[in-house]
């Protein structure tokens, strides 16, 4: 059992702790209190101070005017520009649309406090209609409709400096040069000025060298290469006094990728296909349809890049490539013609003249490598040429004597073996008639060659052997006479044949050398286009 003394001393420790617990709460309720009412008091005051501040300095303030305290002096603005984005570029309207950030930085004469007073209070944020502001446009502006800039506050310091930044959709006009389309590089201006201030009352200066472009998003059809901004201050005929301007010339650069793979090979692959046109047999009949073809699709080619161009003298080189290639297929397409006539020579054709035998069947010929039936590259059966040349030219010469040589040998032999008085055959070109013959022995005359039975049946009766014989050599000159006229027609029809195909070569020959000269060309006219473009 506890004693009194214990019991009292346990009782006096249980009322000091609670007394420390209740201490700790009240102190802790304190802080709580002093840390609400402190914050409070500050956000209170400052929200007080610039409320204060924005009365007092408006008070009596007007944007009307221009914030100088003397008139005379010029009012500086300096001006800050951020490409953004480049939004569109319309070559055939000349119109560049842009997303800038503008910034103007002016100073305030009348807008300026002491810290000091408004509980250190340096910078507000106020509406930008509630302070003068300079009329900076842009002066090559193209649309009306264009989105100027935004009302935005402005940022006002206790020194009286004004800095207001505003986001803007510019549509401005630029001179696009399409003489290498699509290599081009375009230079476009944006300037930038007071529209009514003279340079006396508002100086506008540049506050960088170049625009800003840090925060440029790329765009998919040009790169920006720079944007370096020139401070120019010029008269104008209407008025004496100077007007200064700052001007920032954005230097853009064409992604060629998607015209190259969608104009300029599909051109150059199909203006390979016109020499190729001289490659296809005459007789085959699509060598001019085929230049025809591609004449047609050069045609729609060219119209696709006249429609995205501005209607200027200058013509882009694409477009000059374009024509090019479209008057060397016009030509290739008059020529294959030509050469189809020379094909298509007939019997009633002259020959082929002597210095085109020597040139293009002799030499170019060998050149192209074009040859006759039969005849290699390696071995050239030149004996066999001259015999078989030799054999056509003299057959004219030698028909003749052929001819007359073989009349006197039937005739002596029939007169020494048939006794015959008269010629028996005619000194003629042709065999086409035998001459009247007499028998010495029958006394009967056999007309035009013909031997009847009933003479030789005459003849016969008196002199069997001798007129059986005459029978038989009479008929051997029919036969030959015969065989005479089947060798005229050979040889006629040869020698046409012949015509034919040395015209029919000289045609193979001029496609051939057209083809190669064709090839050239295009390719030099390919690398010329990419040597300029570069």
């Amino acid at each position: 059992m506890l004693t009194r003394g214990h019991e009292e001393a346990v009782f006096d420790g249980l009322k000091v702790s609670r007394m420390k617990l209740h201490i700790y709460h009240l102190s802790c309720k304190l802080m709580l209190l002093l840390n609400a009412l402190f914050f409070n008091g500050t956000e209170s005051a400052d929200g007080r101070y610039a409320q204060m501040l924005f009365k007092n300095l408006f008070e009596d303030y007007t944007d009307a005017l221009r914030p100088v305290e003397d008139t005379d002096l010029a009012l500086n603005v300096t001006l800050k520009i951020t490409l953004s984005q480049i939004k569109d570029m319309d070559e055939r309207n000349q119109i560049l649309t842009a997303y800038l950030w503008i910034r103007q930085i002016w100073c305030d004469a009348f807008l300026k406090w002491d810290r000091d007073k408004y509980d250190g209070l340096d910078a507000i944020r106020i509406p930008s209609s509630s302070v003068w502001r300079p009329d900076i446009v842009l002066y090559n502006k193209a649309d009306d409709e264009s989105i100027g800039s935004m009302e935005t506050n402005v940022v006002l310091r206790y020194d009286g400096q004004i800095t207001w930044d505003s986001p803007a959709i510019t549509k401005s006009s630029c001179v696009v040069d399409v003489a290498y389309f699509p290599f081009d590089d375009q230079r476009c201006n944006l300037t930038f000025g007071s529209w009514t201030y003279n340079g006396n009352q508002v100086d506008i200066t540049n506050g960088l060298d170049s625009g800003d472009l840090t925060d440029f998003v790329e765009n998919v059809e040009w790169e920006v290469h720079g944007m370096p901004a020139t401070k120019n201050i010029i008269t104008y005929g209407c008025c004496s006094d100077p007007y200064p301007d700052v001007t920032y010339t954005l230097i853009l650069k064409r992604r060629s990728s998607f015209y190259i793979f969608n104009l300029l090979i599909p051109c150059v692959m199909i203006s390979f296909l016109a020499p190729l046109g001289f490659y296809l047999p005459a007789d085959s009949g699509e060598k001019v349809s085929l230049g025809v073809t591609v004449l047609l699709a050069l045609t729609v080619f060219q119209l696709m890049v006249a429609e995205s161009m501005p209607p200027s003298e200058s013509v882009p080189l694409i477009g000059k490539y374009y024509i090019a290639t479209m008057t060397m297929i016009t030509a290739s397409t008059a020529l294959t013609i030509f050469i189809m006539n020379i094909h298509h020579c007939g019997p009633e054709a002259k020959p082929v003249p002597n210095w085109a035998k020597v040139i293009i069947l002799q030499y170019m010929s060998k050149i192209f490598f074009v040859y006759d039936i039969g005849e290699t590259c390696t071995v050239v059966q030149k004996k066999d040429k001259k015999n078989n040349y030799r054999l056509e030219v003299d057959n004219s010469k030698t028909n003749g004597k052929f001819r007359k040589e073989q009349e006197l040998t039937i005739k002596a032999q029939l007169s020494k073996n048939y006794q015959c008085t008269n010629t028996i055959l005619k000194e003629e070109a042709t065999l086409s008639v035998i001459p009247v013959q007499q028998c010495a022995l029958c006394n009967q005359k056999v007309p035009n060659g013909h031997f009847d039975e009933s003479i030789a049946d005459s003849c016969v009766s008196e002199e069997d052997l001798n007129m059986s014989s005459c029978f038989c050599y009479l008929h051997r000159g029919r036969v030959a006479k015969n065989i005479e006229f089947i060798a005229n027609c050979f040889r006629e029809q040869k020698a046409t044949n012949a015509k034919s195909a040395e015209w029919k070569k000289v045609a193979k020959v001029m496609d051939r050398f057209f083809m190669w000269i064709f090839f050239v060309m295009v390719f030099f006219m390919s690398i010329l286009i990419v040597g300029k473009a570069t």
